[in-house]
């Protein structure tokens, strides 16, 4: 093992210009002469704890040590902590990248820079502080670090990259500070086990009115980042790319009227789903909008014109199209038997879905509901309401 690394570090010679890889306490660094900074590469044995110093001497000279490089402790399975130094301002690409063992990492201020899937696959890993002098997470840094369970973003953060908390599914609340005005549509896709979304007041962007346990872009109304959780406001006019993605926890969807335009895969993957409602305002509903969910039998739509949908429903595998019932509005079954993609289930009733449940006029507070166009309402009004994603026939 020393061998190959020391290979390793001598390999690493023409990359870096003036550069000398050397070896001292057992960690292997690049020293340049000219700015007297060194730059770690890795270590000569895996060990379960290493601690970087602030500074080293070679050959009587006095070195900073200001970087981690590329790939330094990837797949390092042995490592479960690191101390990284105040002199360290940048952390290379896939520097701890499936470091499986490492639980938490502790990021000084000095930190300017972290590169893409700096922490990539660390499923060890449950928490870690990002420090306030970094302005982006860039492109999956943290992507499937299936254990992190809290993250805190700091207000000095600008921009969050594609993918960089994928499938992150441990994750049960996100706070995006007011500084943030850059999110990529596929940040946080699949993190399933969200249950609580919030942007800080004052963010110029991004917003989540109505305590709707989501991200809004405040200027277009399109919802970007949803969950179990989410009420979704009359005010959305679109349903992001990705939005609720492998959102496990979701059951029923019911989409207000206000919305015109539904992503692609914007549910999919949404395995505990059962139930859509959607409205006649929309006008678009893009590939894979909910696509691969096994559970999805009913399907409201409130659509009088059907238009052509492409691959929108279905599973990989199984009678899908056998087995779910579309309900479309009185009088237009047969435009649906006659339109792409709709024509597909086997199922197509005209009205409201059977088994309405018909209670009195007493609900919890707490619930959620809606009217039929997907209108929420502040109570139950007499007739037909969808209450926590039923619907339900108030006397």
């Amino acid at each position: 093992m020393k061998k190959q690394l020391l290979l390793f570090f001598l390999m690493m010679l023409p990359l870096v210009a003036s550069a000398d890889p050397v070896i001292i306490d057992g960690i292997g660094y690049n020293l340049t002469a000219e700015t007297k900074q060194a730059e770690v590469l890795g270590v000569i044995e895996y060990s379960s704890s290493v601690v970087i110093p602030e500074k080293v001497t070679y050959e009587s000279v006095e070195y900073s040590v200001t970087s981690i490089g590329d790939y330094a402790f990837q797949m390092n399975s042995a490592l479960t902590s690191i101390t990284i130094p105040n002199s360290v301002t940048s952390i290379g690409k896939q520097a701890f990248y499936l470091c499986k063992g490492l639980t938490s990492v502790s990021i000084p201020n000095s930190v300017t820079s972290i590169s893409q899937e700096a922490f990539q696959d660390c499923s060890g890993l449950t928490s870690v502080n990002i420090p306030n002098s970094l302005k982006w997470i860039e492109k999956e840094t943290f992507q499937r670090c299936k254990n992190l369970t809290s993250i805190t973003i700091p207000n000095s953060v600008t921009m969050i990259g594609e993918d960089a908390f994928e499938s992150c599914s441990g994750l049960t609340s996100l706070t995006i500070p007011n500084s943030v005005t850059n999110i990529s549509e596929e940040a946080f896709e699949g993190c399933s086990g969200l249950t609580s979304i919030t942007v800080e007041e004052g963010n110029s962007k991004y917003d989540s009115r109505d305590n709707c346990n989501a991200i809004i872009v405040t200027g277009t109304n399109q919802l970007l980042l949803g969950c179990q959780n989410t009420i979704i406001p009359n005010s959305v006019t679109s349903i992001g790319n990705y939005a609720f993605d492998r959102c496990s926890g979701l059951t029923s969807v019911t989409i207000p009227n206000s919305v015109t335009s539904i992503g692609y895969n914007a549910f999919s993957n949404c395995f505990n789903l059962t139930s859509v409602t959607i409205p006649n305002s929309v006008t678009s509903i893009g590939y894979y909008a909910f696509f691969n969910n096994p559970n999805l039998s009913v399907v409201v739509s409130l659509i009088e014109n059907p238009f052509s949908i492409s691959s929108v429903f279905g599973v990989y595998s199984g009678d899908y199209f056998n087995n779910a019932t579309l309900y479309v509005p009185v009088g237009t079954k047969e435009k649906y038997q006659a339109t792409d993609g709709w024509k597909k289930f086997q199922n197509i009733v005209e009205g409201t879905p059977t088994g309405i449940k018909v209670i009195e006029n007493t609900q919890n507070k707490n619930a959620t509901i809606y009217d039929l166009n997907g209108v929420r309402l502040p109570a139950p009004k007499k007739g037909i309401n969808i209450i926590n994603g039923q619907k339900v026939v108030m006397k």
